[in-house]
C-alpha cells in the first residue's frame, strides 16, 4: 500500500514564472494538471524578476534562457524566441509605421522597468550582423508584460515583445508588427530546477504535461 503511494506524484509544488508563462502556460495547463493529479497542491508565484529558487524554497522556475542561474539543472520548453515591435492599427493610422530603429525617437513607446534593478529597458536590433539598442521615448511605463500588451492592444504607443505572447493578437488583427528585419532572436523559456528536484515525481508530473501542451501548439 505504502509503495503505492511513492510511485504516485503527490505532495505541494511551488513553482516561480515570468508573467508571459501564465497565457501560454499556466493558465491552459492548470485544469487538465489538476484533474490529472487531485493529490498535488500548486502554488505558483508571477514574477518577472531574477529569482534565487533554492533560497526561496521553490521547487522549479521558468525564464528565459539566457536569464537562468548557471548551476541549474536547464529543461527547453519553447523554440527561441524572437523579438517584436507591435502597434495596434489605430496606432499606426494615427502616427504612421517606424521604418528602422532610429524612427522609434518619433514615436510613443510603452516602456518596461525591470522590477528588482529598476532599471528601463532599451529596446535591442541588430543590422549588419551588429547589436545596438535604443532608448525609445514614451511617457507610459510598466513592470508587467500582460499589461504591455493590453495597451499596446489600446492604442496607447508600441511595445517591445517576444514572439510568443504576441501571436494570437497579430493573428486576430488586434496587433500588428513592424520593423521585423532589425529585430533578435534569444534563448526561449526553459525550465530549471535545482539537482535536489529532479526526482520529484510532481515536478515531472507538471513538466510532462508542460512540454506536451506545448508541442501541440507548435
Amino acid at each position: 500500500m505504502l509503495g503505492g503511494f511513492r510511485d504516485r506524484p503527490l505532495g505541494h509544488l511551488r513553482l516561480t514564472v515570468p508573467r508571459m508563462a501564465v497565457p501560454l502556460i499556466v493558465t491552459p495547463l492548470l485544469p487538465q494538471f489538476r484533474n490529472a493529479y487531485p493529490d498535488i497542491s500548486v502554488e505558483i508565484s508571477v514574477d518577472d524578476a531574477a529569482i534565487d529558487i533554492t533560497e526561496r524554497g521553490f521547487d522549479a522556475g521558468i525564464r528565459i534562457g539566457e536569464a537562468i542561474e548557471k548551476d541549474m539543472i536547464v529543461m527547453r520548453l519553447t523554440s527561441d524566441i524572437t523579438w517584436t515591435v507591435v502597434g495596434s492599427p489605430g496606432y499606426f493610422a494615427r502616427y504612421g509605421r517606424p521604418l528602422t530603429p532610429e524612427d522609434l525617437t518619433r514615436h510613443q513607446a510603452i516602456r518596461y522597468r525591470y522590477p528588482t534593478s529598476g532599471v528601463i529597458y532599451r529596446w535591442e536590433f541588430e543590422r549588419d550582423g551588429r547589436d545596438f539598442s535604443v532608448d525609445a521615448p514614451g511617457n507610459l511605463m510598466v513592470n508587467d508584460f500582460l499589461l504591455l500588451l493590453e495597451l499596446a492592444e489600446a492604442g496607447l504607443g508600441l511595445a517591445y515583445l517576444p514572439d510568443i505572447s504576441v501571436g494570437e493578437a497579430v493573428a486576430s488583427g488586434r496587433l500588428e508588427r513592424v520593423l521585423d528585419p532589425f529585430l533578435p532572436t534569444t534563448p526561449g523559456l526553459f525550465a530549471y530546477f535545482p539537482a535536489r528536484s529532479q526526482t520529484q515525481l510532481k515536478l515531472r508530473a507538471f513538466l510532462d504535461m508542460a512540454t506536451a501542451l506545448l508541442r501541440r501548439k507548435g
